[in-house]
């Protein structure tokens, strides 16, 4: 497809998705003091809410780990998979600053060490909140997703037990989840930064080129495997925000590793349909999520 029409096509489906009306929680709980440490929680609805517990998918937003870019351009998504039957949690992180980053026009990607501190608190703190607030959950069919960097958090919070022996997040034991379904994520960040995958913003969010290097053992997904968590990777084929290449490094790199990672590539979709529920795009991101959690 041309250029113009590319982006063209992008606009639209971003558009398209940012179109939704925010959709309200049922509750909110705290994890943390500060006001972005926060998980919004969705009850399952509709006729599809089975007599006994439901799964829960606990969502993590994309935004390039930005400022702007907040929890709340995702609560249709977190509906429509309310509506599909499912407990939902909405995890809020902090993200970087408003101020723009340097030599940049854009603000700084991501804070270090706070958009991982938060990532990790609220997935230690979500099964007694959940406890509390869905109690209609199934902690033991827990499912993460995210979307863009929020599909990389998705990653490496089911990853901790990996991490560097001194990394403050690291857990004794692997996280008890289902699996993850990574949306179009930033999952490869030396492949993202080759192709200024959202302005350099995995080199924003480590600090920039002089802790890049340092830091990515702590940070890369890439470089913690295999989890032995089952894993999948949605991926639309005309992304042009996050490329397919980042998503395919990723799970090349899990086959090397001995593991296999599930990777749907979808034709004819770029970044935003697959959290629209308005795209053919999000019911295939519900399919697999159903088919782990169930």
């Amino acid at each position: 497809m041309p250029d113009d029409a590319a982006a063209a096509r992008a606009a639209a489906e971003e558009e398209s998705a940012f179109s939704h009306p925010a959709v309200d929680p049922d509750s909110t709980a705290a994890y943390g003091d500060h006001p972005d440490q926060v998980i919004d929680f969705y009850a399952p609805r509709g006729e599809r809410v089975p007599a006994e517990a439901v799964p829960l998918v606990v969502v993590l937003h994309g935004g390039a780990w930005r400022a702007p870019y907040d929890r709340r351009h995702i609560t249709p998504f977190a509906d429509f998979l309310a509506r599909r039957g499912f407990a939902v949690a909405n995890v809020e992180y902090r993200r970087g600053a408003a101020l723009p980053a340097q030599g940049g026009t854009g603000p700084v990607a991501g804070r270090w060490p706070d958009t991982f501190d938060d990532i990790a608190a609220a997935l230690d703190a979500l099964p007694a909140l959940v406890r509390e607030a869905l109690p209609q959950a199934d902690r033991r069919r827990t499912v993460i997703t995210g979307h863009s960097a929020g599909g990389h958090l998705a990653l490496w919070a089911a990853a901790r037990h990996l991490l560097p022996k001194d990394a403050p997040w690291r857990t004794d034991a692997p996280a008890a989840l289902r699996g993850v379904i990574a949306l179009a994520p930033i999952a490869d960040f030396k492949v993202a930064e080759e192709l200024a995958v959202c302005g350099g913003a995995a080199g924003q969010l480590l600090g920039g080129d002089a802790k890049f290097a340092e830091r990515l053992p702590y940070a890369d997904p890439v470089l913690l495997l295999p989890t032995g968590i089952a894993t999948a990777l949605v991926q639309g084929r005309a992304d042009t925000t996050v490329p397919q290449a980042v998503a395919e490094s990723y799970a090349d790199a899990a086959a090397k590793s001995g593991e296999v990672v599930g990777l749907t590539l979808l034709e004819d979709v770029g970044h935003f349909p697959l959290i629209d529920p308005a795209a053919d795009a999000c019911a295939v991101v519900a399919e697999e999520i159903a088919q782990l959690a169930w």
